[in-house]
């Protein structure tokens, strides 16, 4: 399995509300999508930083899924160009089903 990390910085000017609304818009886009196994859309006022975990069941999938095209498309959205982070998931803890 692959974790995806997708950071969004904003110094300086964080804006909770369009964060929050593009999170809500874009849920169903990924509920049932092939090769997402989890999903978390976050952002640290703190921080100034909007970050999307992925959780994917391929590395080729996520990667075909992280196309200029959609890196575009969510600069957009967000208001901010992201950097992306790839990293092998060694094992997954889930309590979820306890």
């Amino acid at each position: 399995m692959i974790g995806v990390t997708v950071t969004f910085s904003y110094p300086g000017g964080l804006d909770r509300s369009r964060v929050v609304k593009v999170a809500e818009n874009a849920r169903g886009m990924f509920e049932g999508m092939p090769g997402v196994r989890f999903k978390f859309f976050t952002f640290s006022e703190k921080q100034q930083q909007a970050v999307n975990f992925y959780v994917w069941e391929s590395e080729e999938e996520a990667e075909q899924f992280f196309s200029p095209e959609l890196l575009g498309r969510v600069t957009e959205l967000y208001g901010a160009a992201p950097s992306i982070e790839f990293v092998e998931i060694a094992e997954i803890v889930d309590n979820s089903k306890a």
